[in-house]
């Protein structure tokens, strides 16, 4: 039976770790915290000190090897890292793949900037 996109979900959700917003919120200083959305959805507002790197990109980021690798994620792979999405789904899968790359400590945030928001927590804009 072939599978749709709930049934990926569902799958790397039980092979990862989820954060809370109210524990990701306590401990963002100490991580590095990646937003896998498009560029466009991070300048709408992104967690504080977040980085963009898309879901469609992280293989690549993520690889020392490719010459248009991000330096600081592929020196994280001993730290802890966030990723989260708007919903927490494209999270979910980039932390399974995350974690395949060999990125030990990897988290998504459960429910996304959605229920980040929700929560009462506040999402940062760069200046214009």
């Amino acid at each position: 039976m072939p599978k749709n996109l709930g049934d990926f979900i569902r799958a790397a959700r039980s092979r990862i770790r989820e954060m809370d917003a109210e524990s990701a919120r306590e401990r963002l200083a100490d991580m590095l915290v990646i937003d896998v959305r498009e560029a466009e959805e991070f300048a709408l507002g992104h967690l504080p000190g977040a980085r963009c790197i898309p879901r469609g990109l992280l293989e690549a980021a993520a690889d020392p090897t490719y010459k248009g690798r991000d330096q600081c994620l592929c020196r994280a792979a001993a730290r802890e890292i966030l990723l989260y999405c708007s919903t927490g789904a494209r999270s979910a899968l980039a932390a399974v793949t995350l974690q395949e790359m060999g990125f030990e400590r990897v988290h998504s945030l459960a429910g996304g900037t959605e229920l980040w928001l929700a929560e009462g927590y506040e999402l940062m804009r760069k200046s214009p």
